[in-house]
């Protein structure tokens, strides 16, 4: 499973870069704050949603602490999508938050 760090994640969204990141977390816990332009689909949904993914895309993985993002990063993976985790979640995460 690839995986990226949140600094590198909050590096390369300041050079302007244009990530799509998923922050698979329960709504109640987005609500305290994510990083800014993440779309929330929560782990439980991930299989539902996956149709709404572009399998040309990269996607970057977000969850609290690495654990469900991993597990997500998992499951859109077995289905051909390229997925990276971010490793320390929310909980690592310094940059802005929306």
């Amino acid at each position: 499973m690839k995986t990226i760090t949140p600094k590198e994640v909050e590096e390369r969204l300041r050079a302007g870069e244009s990530l799509h990141i998923i922050d698979v977390r329960e709504p109640e816990e987005v609500a305290a704050g994510k990083i800014p332009g993440a779309v929330n689909i929560p782990l439980g949904l991930i299989e539902f949603r996956m149709h709404e993914l572009d399998k040309n895309e990269e996607y970057i993985l977000v969850c609290r602490s690495g654990g469900r993002s991993g597990r997500a990063a998992e499951v859109l993976d077995s289905y051909g999508y390229q997925v990276i985790n971010m490793t320390g979640g929310m909980l690592a995460w310094e940059g802005p938050v929306e």
